[in-house]
Parts: C-alpha cells; sequence; structure tokens
C-alpha cells in the first residue's frame, strides 16, 4: 500500500510540474524595498521566431506591501532595437484587504498577465524591463522605495497547440 501511495504521490508531482514553460526566471528585491529607480531587467533568447506565447510578471509580496494595487512600468526590447512600453496597473488585495495570489505563509505570488499570443518575430536576445511606478494618492512624487516586494520575475509561456 505504501508503496502505491509513493507511486501515485509522484506521479501528481511530475503531472502538476509540467508546463509550457519557456523562461521563469525570478531576481530578488535588496531588503524586500523596491527603489522607484531601480529597473529589474531579464534578458532572454527565445527558441524560435514563430510560436505564440503569453508573457506573466510574477510578484512576491509580503505583509509589509501596503497597498490594494500595483502601477508598474514594464519595457519589452527587441533585437533590433524596436520598444514597447507600458505602464500596468494591477489588483494586489481585495476589497477587505485581504492579499491576492497563491501562498500559504505571509509570502503570496501573484502571477500577472502582461501580453498574450505574443510572439518574437525578430531572432537575437529580447529584454524586458520593469520597473514600479507607485505613489500616494493625491501626491505627485513617487514613492522612493516601496516596501513588501519582496520577488520579480518573468515568466514566458508557449502556448499550447490546443488552446
Amino acid at each position: 500500500m505504501h508503496r502505491v501511495l509513493i507511486i501515485v504521490l509522484t506521479l501528481l508531482l511530475v503531472a502538476s510540474c509540467t508546463t509550457n514553460s519557456v523562461y521563469d526566471v525570478y531576481k530578488p528585491v535588496a531588503n524586500g524595498k523596491w527603489h522607484k529607480d531601480s529597473i529589474i531587467q531579464f534578458t532572454f533568447t527565445p527558441a524560435d521566431t514563430v510560436s505564440k506565447n503569453n508573457l506573466y510578471i510574477n510578484l512576491r509580496n509580503n505583509k509589509e506591501y501596503a497597498f490594494n494595487n500595483i502601477f508598474l512600468i514594464v519595457g519589452i526590447q527587441f533585437p533590433n532595437n524596436y520598444q514597447v512600453v507600458d505602464t500596468l496597473e494591477y489588483e494586489m488585495a481585495d476589497a477587505e484587504g485581504k492579499f491576492l495570489g497563491k501562498g500559504l505563509t505571509d509570502i503570496k505570488q501573484n502571477k500577472l498577465e502582461y501580453k498574450t499570443n505574443v510572439t518574437f518575430p525578430v531572432s537575437g536576445d529580447y529584454s524586458v524591463s520593469v520597473q514600479h511606478a507607485m505613489r500616494k494618492s493625491g501626491e505627485i512624487e513617487g514613492i522612493e522605495e516601496l516596501d513588501g516586494i519582496t520577488d520579480i520575475g518573468l515568466q514566458i509561456q508557449k502556448v499550447a497547440a490546443n488552446d
């Protein structure tokens, strides 16, 4: 019976880890304080120029994060120097202030949809930059050091043929 249970658990673990992920990298934020001038860079070289991909910005936050949303400036630099920059807003907490995302501890992980069905038409290195653009309501100056964001990640998943 133990042997069957171990085999079933192993198969479940392997199946749950199967993903179409072609890139999945996290970078830590020093001391959980993300400086407004700190731009987090991810550089990757796509395997092909035809496949469609979904891009996600992954954030890990702890209880020190004091807001129910986050504003990010995200840019993609193509190998031919073409660049696309977006200002994005994501919810980080529900109406009662409970953090969204997954995690059983004080650290929550949020998978934020950035772009879907993207192809990388030019061969070479691409660079994605992520910077926070948070400010307190009614204030012009941005928050110097944003507390509570512990890690920033970029995940690229190949779109399955049946999607």
